[in-house]
Parts: C-alpha cells; structure tokens; sequence
C-alpha cells in the first residue's frame, strides 16, 4: 500500500472541499460547497504548488436557498468555469429538485463577469466533465422515478456549452438524459457519481452505492453506444466517488466509504492501494476521500469528512479540513 500523507490544511471558511480542477496557470482549484456549517456557502479556491491556499470567488447563490453548494468542477477550453451545485444533496425536503448548472467567466482576481444557469431543477448534481463542445452530469438521485423495487435510479445528462435554463425533470423522459442507472445494493442506495473520460474518448461512470464502473462509448455521431460494467470488485472497491486516469489508462478511484483510493488496471482489475483508518486528516490520513487528481506528479485528494452510518470508516467531521497527498508510483 502507498502511504498518505498531509498535503494541507485548508482556512476555517473551508469546512468541506469537493471536486478540483487544474487551471490555465497549473494552480489546484478546489470547489468547496461547504454542506458542514449550513450558515456559510459555497466558495472556490486555488492552491499552489506549495499548498498555499486562497479564495478564488463566492459561487453566486441560488435566489430561493441563499446558499450555493458547488460539488463538481470543470473548465471549457476558454476558461470558463462549470459547477454542480448540489442544492439538495442534505436530502432536506424543501431542497428536492433545487439543484443548478452553473457556467462562470471570473478573472485570475476573482472579479464574477457573467453567469448563466445552464440547467436547472436538478435534483443531485455531482460530477462534471466536459469534452468536445459538451458537458456530461452525473445526477446522483432521479428524484421521481419510482420503481417497484424501491431501488435507486441515476443518470448522466448531456448539455451543450452554450445551452440555457434547461428546465430538468429528474425522471428519463429528459431530452437530456444520455444513460439511467439502477444502484442494487440495498445498504447504500446512492447512484451514479465519479465520471471521467479516457484518452480514446469512453466515458467512465461511478455507481457510488454498487462499487462499479461502468464504461460508456459512442457512434460517431454522438449518440450512445454501448454501456457496460468494466469493473467490480466489493473487497477492493466498495464506493466509486471522483475518479481520474493517469497517463498509463490506470483509473484512480476515491473509495468514500472505505477512506480509501482503489486503482482500476486497464484490464479492468482492482487494486486498493491506499486506505486509512477513521481520523482527522490531519495526521496525513484520507479523511473520507471525495476526490482524486493527480498534479504536479502526485496524486491529491480532498477529504469530504462529512458522511456517518455502519458502512463507513468515518465516525465524525473535524475542522481543520485537509486535503491528502500519496505518490502517483
């Protein structure tokens, strides 16, 4: 096993980091929609190669809630910044369906130029990649489907880049909606989450609550394909949060659930090859990792410390957060 260890800890406005990003000057950028101090709101940082941390911009809020809670994070190729915000992801009724898109122009100060929502009424906005004019959504929840068998239904949506208060349903009648998934296991009932594309251009999505990796590929002309299980393996891999390759087409997977990161081989074998006991991240341990990226030669990853209950190592938040560093070999 690969050791982790303390890469930083963030400032106290900071109480729980998300998704990253790389930007046009090689700085971390770190989406943070804070879910652990309800008073406060989403925000954006960057980080540099040493660890220094600092605010990037105040993500606009939703007019309803007050609140912004960005998750996943992306840029265009013209710098401009696409963000989930998770309005609903605390499960509060009075959040269900509240969810956003959001597309951003903001300078290297920080200054906001525009903004537009380019989806709305989302009921769980997660991860975020954007590939080819496109950007795909996984939506952990599907807020209206019911099934007979009371299991989950999720999907990965599709918007174009220059699309506009798309007004979603949250069920598979979305024009939007590129694939649905099922989460079986019965423990867990959270939906598709890590997404990522490879270098041939398949798209990878992470059905958190089963521990699979499902692999997505394309006709030519855009339309989808085939969609197929690539990797499952419980002992190993027990929850697919954010997920990144690596130059050799190895998948880097944060384990939420197991404050682990697992390694999906290109001939779809997995590997745990990191794992911490329950802590405070502060001591280097991943602290309930929500995602991995790999910088600089390295691998970071951001420690949610958020989420309880019997299937998960962690037990409680602590502040500081932090985020984990372990080598990339």
């Amino acid at each position: 096993m690969r050791k982790s260890k303390l890469f930083c800890a963030l400032p106290d406005y900071i109480s729980t980091p998300d998704s990253m990003a790389i930007d046009r000057h090689g700085n971390l950028v770190l989406s943070c929609p804070n879910f652990a101090e309800d008073s406060s709101s989403g925000c954006v940082v960057k980080i540099s190669k040493e660890g220094r941390v600092s605010k990037w911009f105040d993500v606009p809020v939703h007019p309803e809630t007050g609140k912004a809670r960005n998750m996943g994070i992306a840029f265009d190729d013209d710098w401009n910044v696409y963000l989930c915000d998770n309005q609903g992801w605390s499960e509060r009724p009075e959040l269900v369906n509240k969810g956003r898109l959001l597309k951003i122009t903001v300078d290297d100060a920080g200054n906001i130029g525009t903004w537009t929502v380019v989806a709305k009424n989302m009921e769980h906005p997660n991860g975020i990649r954007i590939k080819d004019g496109s950007m795909y959504v996984t939506n952990s929840y599907m807020h209206p489907v019911k099934r007979s068998d009371g299991k989950l239904t999720s999907g990965v949506y599709r918007f174009k880049l220059d699309e506009e208060n798309v007004d979603i349903k949250n069920d598979l009648s979305d024009k939007n909606l590129l694939a649905s998934f099922v989460t079986e296991n019965p423990d867990c009932q959270y939906g598709v989450d890590g997404i990522v594309f490879d270098s041939k251009g398949d798209l990878y999505i992470g059905n958190f609550g089963d521990g699979e990796v499902w692999r997505l590929t394309f006709n030519p002309d855009g339309s989808l394909k085939t969609q197929a299980s690539y990797a499952k393996d419980p002992k190993n891999l027990r929850t697919t949060d954010g997920m990144i390759f690596d130059a050799e087409g190895h998948l880097y997977i944060a384990d939420f659930s197991a404050n682990a990161i697992g390694m999906v081989n290109p001939d779809g074998s997995v590997e745990r090859i990191a794992q911490s006991p329950d802590c405070t991240g502060l001591e280097g341990g991943l602290d309930q990792p929500g995602e991995p990226i790999i910088w600089n030669g390295r691998i970071i990853a951001s420690c949610f410390d958020l989420v309880t209950g019997p299937d998960k190592v962690n037990t409680a938040h602590e502040m500081p957060a932090t985020l984990a560093e372990i080598p990339l070999y």
